[in-house]
């Protein structure tokens, strides 16, 4: 796996560009329609053969940019660019063909995974769909997809609940891989696993990528695991990016006040280490009814005036690392020292 940086710049192809991006639900609540705000703007580029980690608290609209991406849903606004293709503008056969090549592994594989179909058949099943291979050929194909993930073809006709959550999740990742795509979604593919098993399938993942060369928009609330297989990382709070950087650069010197806070509440894995934890005071704002401005100024210990009357856009204090915060906005008064730790 290799880093964002590591790659020159010619040749760095942007593969997904996300631009303004808006997404909102309605709901009724004691009679009265609101509106929730799921993805409130975003600006994201991904590069072609790179690992973009999405983290951020629950509920911050994560899953909704991975539907989004594989229009699930259609946006309220914005624009989504595929290898320099409008996304939105696709219909028909162009639609189809979009969808070969992005593909979307889903937090739970028991849920997404049809209980009444054998493992081998819902392998099979896009392929036939899609009319790529004929009968015959569609199973020799999904034999082979599940030896490469580890389940040997003789188990071809049984159902999802006669495997373990490891094994359902390696079937999810087999039919995603079954079109060949360019592009995997990974929705919290983690979540539901014990711990070692999330380490095989990230191992699993890895193989993948270097083998197949697909890029990955990872999207993870565990922060240890999305250091582990990101190039970059961005951090999400109540439907915004508020913080992009190379995975090591955020790490270790993180910017944004919540991305700090994120940080210094992963445990630490020794009993004799301390750590002095940056807490975020009060509760996580409705998205029925958001915070005017920067939408973290109500918790946040740095907000100035300007925060609760303007919502700051991304800005680059260093190369390569983004940040939504106005205290890095006029970067002409501040020491480097102050730029990393206002």
């Amino acid at each position: 796996m290799y880093g964002a940086g590591s790659m020159c710049e010619e040749d760095r192809k942007e593969l997904v560009v996300i631009q303004g991006l808006k997404k909102s639900f309605p709901v009724r609540f004691k009679g009265k329609k609101g509106w929730v705000r799921a993805v409130d703007g975003i600006r994201l580029s991904i590069f072609e053969g790179e690992t973009v980690g999405l983290v951020g608290e629950s509920g911050c609209g994560k899953s909704t940019v991975a539907r989004l991406l594989l229009r699930l849903l259609d946006p309220d606004e914005g624009t989504l660019l595929f290898d320099s293709k409008d996304v939105l503008a696709l219909k028909g056969g162009d639609l189809s063909r979009y969808r070969r090549e992005v593909q979307l592994v889903f937090q739970d594989p028991y849920s997404s995974l049809n209980p009444r179909m054998a493992i081998g058949r819902a392998i099979e099943e896009p392929l036939l769909s899609h009319r790529l291979l004929g009968k015959k050929e569609a199973r020799q194909r999904a034999k082979e997809l599940l030896d490469f993930m580890g389940i040997s073809p003789t188990h071809y006709f049984r159902y999802p609940h006669e495997f373990s959550g490891g094994q359902r999740q390696r079937i999810v990742i087999a039919r995603a891989l079954a079109l060949n795509p360019r592009f995997l979604v990974a929705d919290e593919p983690l979540s539901a696993l014990d711990v070692s098993i999330q380490a095989q399938i990230l191992h699993v993942l890895e193989e993948i990528k270097e083998r197949f060369r697909i890029t990955y928009l990872f999207i993870s609330h565990d922060l240890a695991v999305v250091r582990h297989i990101s190039d970059r990382v961005a951090v999400m709070y109540l439907g915004r990016i508020v913080e992009l950087a190379e995975t090591e650069s955020l790490y270790q010197d993180p910017l944004h006040p919540y991305t700090r806070a994120l940080l210094d509440a992963v445990p630490v894995s020794h009993p004799a280490l301390r750590r002095k934890r940056t807490l975020i005071p009060g509760e996580v704002p409705s998205p029925l009814n958001p915070p005017t401005g920067c939408p973290f100024h109500p918790r946040c210990g740095l907000r100035m005036a300007r925060c609760s009357r303007d919502a700051p856009a991304l800005m680059e204090p260093h190369p390569g690392h983004e940040v939504a915060c106005f205290v890095y906005g006029d970067l002409s008064i501040q020491t480097p020292m102050e730029r990393r730790r206002p």
